[in-house]
């Protein structure tokens, strides 16, 4: 299970949350900070990622086109990179089994 993080979440969730969510990577890391969210959209269903964002247009395409890719939408607004962190940490379980439903797009978390 890996995640890509969108363009507003640091890069530097990859390697704090990389015990859990091992081969995660983040949008600019990949050179794909100036893509539209199509591209990123493609890549991440190509490359069997599962989006994270604090975006709502990643959800609305989730309900749209159904998954693949899977969503992650981040519901707090902008945070510390250290809340982010902690919040995907306490909510492992519950995108464990996201990730592990076939039916589901998009998880929001608060």
């Amino acid at each position: 299970m890996k995640l890509l993080f969108d363009q507003n979440l640091s890069f530097k969730l990859c390697g704090r949350l990389g015990v859990l969510f091992p081969d995660s990577n983040q949008v600019r890391l990949l050179g794909l900070d100036k893509a539209t969210d199509a591209v990123i959209w493609d890549y991440a269903k190509a490359n069997d990622f599962i989006l994270v964002t604090l975006d709502a247009d990643y959800a609305d395409a989730a309900a749209l086109r159904g998954p693949p890719p899977k969503v992650i939408w981040l519901r707090c607004g902008n945070r510390p990179t250290a809340y982010v962190e902690q919040l995907l940490r306490r909510n492992f379980v519950g995108i464990e089994q996201f990730a592990g439903d076939s039916t589901s797009g998009c998880l929001e978390i608060y």
